[in-house]
């Protein structure tokens, strides 16, 4: 049965409710001079009123006034005083219906409003159906139907009506898709799609779930179960074609029902539905499987480097007591040789008498052990991992549809014989860089050659799949990077480019800004005016910023707190909800409509925010059971929601008067939070050096100056931060507004520096050995002669104007969303023979770092910008910190899904709370005001809303009954 109720009354009121904002107001209920001739040939100022009213009403938000509405009297004043009318006339003109119909019909003729009924009303409906197939929300459906009807200058039907008819379309356009995916299936594939649904896998689970329960592995046991289901997938030969003009989000949203269906589940609904949603989940499937795969022999190369590493490291520790002793015995036999030589005695006789012949031979020999251990590199012990490649690389190679560019043509044909289980007599090296250390090793394995050079394919593998010079036919990462890259002509209409076509052009602004801020240093070096530090003899020397905080606002900050009311979490939720609404971001996955259980989805996410999990929460309160929040969350808790309710927060948050004293939302910090995982995250290989023995993970969040952390996503510990700032700030609305990006010394590579200077982002990372880092000029002969002890090498501008057209593709395609950036730059960042694509960002890059570095030290006030950015980042992870309270704040999911939302209900919690206090700081800080006290706006810029002293966090969870709530 079609859903009828679509809205919520929030929605309903965004889209039909008159307007009340000063804004708004002036936008669309400003009257023309024509609007005010045909306004005042009406007898009567409450004619004039009222038909000016219905005026405004017809064009925006485009309906009929009902009987006895009541008009927002910021609306009545606006219009009254265009008119030079008193507002209290329009009460009496609701008295006259007659006069109202005639006045709809004169508006009718004079402007050409239609009602929405007849031919009108079928063309509407026609275009609906088409709208949605496109529409990704019940919401995106009924506001494009409003928006064609003002553009149409149709009078908009009833609230029950439109939804009703988005309803059935939403319904008809679900259907046309499904059966146009099932139409390009035979009746085989059909059946043997069915079976997936009744087949059972060791006779506990059926071979549907079994598919899709797959994560990236750590070990070949992991990769063969992998391959297991990769086959059975392949083997279903379902083309990728039946998504052939598919819209990308209903794909996902087939995908996803697939994934939340239990297979008694899927057997229930209609058959087109069923088999729509099997086929799309076994091609997005072997998709997701391939890059399992890949990612997993990612892993293991790299456990395998580091077991060689380890066990190089151990063999040289356990030889530097030998290395001692036998130094020692040759400085003994040194000295007796060299007293010989001095006393003209017989060195013979002071060798036998020193250590004897043949115990000199040892110590030549042993020397010789040594030298060639200490001279050791971990490549000497790869060759240990050969067996574990074994185990599964000859048939990963032949399951996965591997493609390759020119360059890789010899590892293509390498990988080639090790799928078909080949020992060639003369084994192809051509995949190697020249002067590679592998080529020695590879001459010195003697009869383990074979063992080795197998290694070293696949670990060349690995960094061909990372570098893009191998991909795979059907991925979502591993797939043609070119392929991937939008088209030329796309690159104008790219948001944020700005920059020419022309690389000269750009080139010359460049250097016209390089050699104005060379002249600008050399010149505040000689005068000794660089703020916070000094060039002395070729040597930049800088001094820590010192803080700026006055101790008035310590006083007020704890002041302001003081006056916060004590409040338990729950409370807290349900009043930032009653504000907001963001629980209505969490649909249903299939209908689309709201969760109507806002309790409920309240305590999903507290459950994640707080890493207590469901059961545990199921335990603290009184209101759901673990079956029941299950279910919420299976149905309803999803990424995309999940960003649409920060989104709400985060707008929110930046609309109350409070946030305007702590920066405008232009400028935002970025950094990295560490999480400690379960043990299993050491076979992962999620361990990183900075943090310990201990595995974790890190979550990257961009904070901006107003506290708001409107991004974050789960890193692996062990990568660089700086590939994943564009994903924060390209991938949501609120990043896309912010100018200025502040960043710590992992956040930046010269490749950030260009993309952010081309998408007109002002990157600011604070870094950390600004001494010893080289600025790189057009000509460095050039250089002023106080500068040249700061100069490195010189910008390659061919490099730049040879691929400024593929460099403009890349950007342009992390702009508008079709990869995510941070995909793109690890590609580009990751194999030493970087084409010249990431040589040209790299070189745009130090051209931009370096205006940077000389503006960073011309400037102090940008210093501190910088410094105040990033505090405000690094003050988020005491909130977050003190919120993780359950598992003694370790993550220990097993899967990255899991593992997500943990993350990412946390950042929404810490927003809420955010969202809260600033709330009730505005209230503390008005009250002060009224009391007379200081609130200086200099002093009310340092505060932090942050705090949760005040905040109940545990114990139980109880929460207020909501009037019609529904459990």
């Amino acid at each position: 049965m079609p859903r009828r109720s679509i809205l919520t009354a929030r929605q309903r009121a965004a889209l039909f409710d008159l307007p009340t904002d000063e804004a708004t107001i002036l936008y669309h209920y400003t009257l023309a001079d024509d609007d005010l001739e045909f306004i005042r040939t009406r007898r009567h100022a409450r004619n004039r009123l009222g038909f000016a009213l219905q005026l405004c009403a017809f064009r925006y938000p485009g309906r009929l006034l009902a009987s006895g509405e009541v008009i927002p009297e910021a609306i009545s004043s606006f219009i009254a005083a265009q008119l030079g009318e008193e507002m209290d006339e329009l009460c009496r003109y609701a008295e006259t219906d007659v006069t109202r119909r005639r006045h709809l019909v004169d508006l009718r003729q004079l402007y050409g409003f239609k009602m929405f009924s007849g031919h009108r009303a079928r063309e509407l409906k026609a275009w609906l159906a088409g709208e949605a197939e496109v529409a990704t929300s019940n919401h995106d459906l009924a506001r494009r139907f409003v928006e064609e009807c003002r553009r149409t200058q149709t009078i908009l039907p009833g609230v029950s009506v439109i939804e009703r008819l988005c309803a059935d379309a939403l319904v008809a356009a679900e259907r046309r898709i499904e059966s146009a995916i099932v139409n390009r299936l035979d009746e085989d594939r059909k059946a043997r799609l069915d079976t997936l649904l009744t087949e059972m896998v060791d006779g506990t689970v059926s071979r549907f779930v079994w598919l899709r329960q797959f994560e990236v592995g750590q070990n070949s046991a992991d990769v063969g179960r992998l391959l297991d289901r990769l086959e059975v997938l392949r083997d279903l030969n379902i083309s990728l074609d039946i998504l052939a003009g598919i819209p990308p989000h209903r794909v996902t949203g087939l995908r996803r029902q697939g994934e939340r269906y239990f297979a008694d589940g899927l057997r229930d609904i209609s058959s087109d539905r069923r088999l729509a949603i099997l086929a799309v989940c076994a091609v997005e499937w072997c998709a997701a499987i391939s890059d399992a795969v890949v990612e997993t022999h990612d892993r293991i190369v790299g456990k395998t480097w580091q077991g060689a590493k380890r066990l190089c490291d151990a063999k040289i520790a356990d030889a530097k007591a030998a290395v001692q002793d036998t130094l020692r015995a040759f400085k003994s036999l040194g000295s007796a040789l060299l007293d010989a030589r001095s006393d003209g005695s017989s060195l013979d006789q002071a060798t036998e008498l020193a250590c004897g012949w043949g115990r000199l031979e040892g110590l030549v020999a042993t020397a010789a052990e040594l030298t060639h251990t200490m001279a050791a590199d971990p490549l000497t012990h790869v060759g240990q991992g050969y067996l574990r490649f074994r185990r599964y690389a000859p048939r990963m190679l032949r399951v996965l549809d591997i493609e390759a560019a020119g360059i890789a043509a010899p590892l293509l044909q390498a990988t080639a014989l090790i799928a078909d289980d080949e020992k060639p007599e003369t084994r192809p090296v051509g995949f190697l860089r020249r002067g590679s250390k592998w080529h020695r090793h590879l001459n010195a394995a003697a009869g383990d050659g074979h063992r080795l050079w197998e290694v070293a394919v696949l670990f060349h593998l690995r960094e061909a799949f990372r570098s893009g010079d191998i991909w795979l036919l059907h991925s979502r990462r591993y797939a043609d990077l070119k392929q991937a890259l939008v088209p030329a002509e796309a690159v104008e209409g790219a948001p944020r480019l700005t920059v020419p076509l022309d690389p000269e052009t750009w080139l010359a602004d460049r250097k016209a800004r390089m050699t104005d801020g060379l002249a600008r240093l050399a010149k505040a070096a000689r005068a000794g005016a660089i703020p916070g530090g000094s060039i002395e003899n070729g040597v930049l020397k800088t001094d820590r910023l010192s803080a700026a905080v006055p101790q008035e606002a310590d006083e007020l900050v704890l002041d302001l707190y003081d006056r916060l009311p004590t409040i338990r979490i729950t409370e807290l939720l349900q009043e930032v909800d009653a504000d907001i609404g963001f629980t209505e971001a969490f649909t249903h996955l299939q209908t689309g409509a709201p969760c109507k259980d806002q309790i409920g989805m309240l305590t999903v996410l507290l459950a994640e925010g707080l890493n207590l999990g469901l059961s545990k929460m199921a335990e603290a309160t009184s209101t759901h059971d673990y079956f029941q929040l299950s279910r919420l969350s299976r149905w309803h808790m999803e990424s995309d929601a999940i960003n649409q309710a920060l989104a709400l927060v985060i707008e929110a948050q930046a609309r109350l008067p409070m946030a305007q004293f702590w920066g405008g939302g232009v400028t935002a910090s970025s950094d990295g939070q560490f999480f400690p995982a379960a043990r299993q995250g050491e076979a992962m290989n999620l361990i990183n050096a900075k943090y310990g023995s201990e595995p974790g993970l890190k979550a990257y969040t961009h904070v901006s100056d107003q506290f708001g952390p409107f991004a974050t996503q789960n890193i692996p510990a062990t990568v660089s931060e700086a590939p994943y700032i564009l994903d924060g700030l390209l991938m949501n609305e609120a990043g896309q507004k912010i100018s200025e990006q502040y960043a710590d010394t992992g956040g930046f590579t010269d490749q950030v520096f260009a993309v952010t200077a081309l998408l007109s982002y002002r990157f600011i990372p604070r870094i950390r050995d600004l001494p010893s880092t080289r600025l790189y000029l057009f000509d460095p002969a050039t250089a002023p002669n106080e500068l040249r002890g700061l100069i490195g090498s010189k910008i390659r501008e061919g490099v730049i104007v040879q691929n400024w057209p593929g460099v403009l593709r890349a950007v342009a395609t992390m702009a508008t969303g079709v990869l995510p950036p941070s995909q793109l730059l690890k590609k580009f960042a990751a194999y030493p023979r970087q084409h010249e694509l990431a040589v040209a960002l790299r070189e745009i890059g130090r051209i931009e770092r370096t205006l940077f570095i000389i503006e960073w030290l011309l400037d102090a006030d940008m210093q501190r910008r910088a410094q105040i950015g990033l505090n405000k980042g690094e003050a988020h992870h005491a909130l977050k910190n003190a919120l993780r309270i359950g598992r003694q704040g370790e993550i220990r999911d097993r899967t990255a899904e899991g593992q997500h939302y943990r993350m990412a209900g946390l950042n929404l919690l810490a927003a809420i709370i955010i969202y809260w206090n600033t709330k009730h700081l505005g209230q503390a800080v008005a009250a002060r005001q009224r009391a007379g006290l200081n609130c200086a706006p200099n002093l009310l810029a340092h505060i932090s809303p942050l705090g949760w002293a005040h905040i109940l966090l545990t114990g139980e969870y109880r929460w207020r009954r909501q009037t019609g709530a529904s459990l």
